[in-house]
């Protein structure tokens, strides 16, 4: 079909449509460094203030002010109060419960979170998708929904509670059960923090070292845990954190025994409800301070983690 009128006058290849065309770009060219040039995040200044004032008001209100509540609660009566508070003896068998179930927990966290995130960052394999799920299931579950899921699994009306009765093995009310619920809280968080990283390494470093001859460990010690480190602390450090401050799920399989099975927030619970409140505040305070020195390192850590990754994509591209 042959071209009509209309498609010969925007032919460019006519004459004086190019020199139209020509005289178009010269024209835009030349306005172009006229125009300002905007961000698409540029907003104006009193926008940028209002929303700074609005989130640093919004900490003060719900995170500084409480805090330095804590601890002017905690020492209102004085500092001796304050010691004596810290030095009984169930607060004391609080704080080495909290310890220990941190102490349990958190190494075995690391074990499973290190081949969780080398199995699904590094191989492909059946059920990758449901154990990426799996390990994700804390965070949607309740915890107190998952203290009594381990009440009726082995407490005495349970699964295996006669056989663990008549073994003599105690597992709710006893330390047993209180650190099975902290390691079901805690265990995503160092498999979340290494799958990213690992899977954005890609497998070439391991498959370099294979071939140079390294064994399955030497590349482990020696290639991947190197590459990892800050990722690796940044999610010890936050299972460090959650697994001191749980409270639902150690709850429920805990017992409330006073000196035997209380952590520390249970501890606080108690003295608060039994009006004791200096007591309560002085040892929420400790909680707090180790809240605090948490923060910190995850605050040191987080830097170096970032400046990681930024190094693993400069290397991508």
């Amino acid at each position: 079909m042959a071209p009509g009128p209309a498609a010969d006058a925007l032919d460019p290849a006519r004459p004086d449509r190019r020199a139209a065309v020509v005289a178009a770009s010269t024209l835009a060219a030349s306005v172009a460094p006229l125009r300002p040039r905007l961000s698409p995040t540029t907003e104006p200044a009193w926008v940028r203030r209002l929303l700074i004032a609005v989130a640093l008001g919004f900490l003060a209100l719900f995170l500084f002010l409480p805090l330095i509540s804590v601890f002017i609660e905690a020492l209102k009566k004085g500092v001796d109060v304050y010691l004596a508070a810290l030095a009984d003896p169930d607060a004391v068998s609080a704080i080495k419960l909290t310890l220990i179930a941190a102490g349990v927990s958190v190494p075995l966290n690391l074990v499973f979170g290190i081949a969780a995130a080398w199995a699904i960052a590094k191989f492909d394999f059946r059920g990758k998708n449901l154990l990426l799920t799996l390990i994700d299931l804390p965070f949607s579950v309740s915890p107190v929904i998952a203290g009594l899921i381990y009440v009726l699994v082995f407490g005495l009306q349970g699964w295996f509670g006669e056989w663990l009765r008549d073994h003599d093995v105690k597992i709710i009310f006893a330390l047993p059960g209180i650190v099975i619920a902290t390691l079901f809280i805690t265990f995503p968080f160092v498999a979340r923090e290494l799958i990213p990283l690992m899977q954005a390494q890609g497998t070439e470093q391991e498959e370099a070292a294979r071939v140079l001859g390294a064994s399955g460990w030497q590349i482990f010690w020696r290639v991947t845990l190197p590459n990892v480190k800050w990722a690796l602390l940044y999610g010890v450090i936050l299972c460090n954190a959650r697994a001191m401050g749980e409270f639902g799920a150690v709850s429920v399989v805990s017992g409330h025994i006073r000196g035997q099975t209380n952590t520390m927030p249970l501890h606080i619970e108690i003295l608060y409800n039994e009006y004791q409140f200096a007591a309560a505040f002085a040892v929420a305070s400790l909680l707090a301070g180790l809240a605090l020195v948490t923060l910190v390192l995850k605050y040191w850590v987080e830097r170096r983690v970032h400046g990681q990754r930024r190094a693993v994509e400069g290397r991508a591209q």
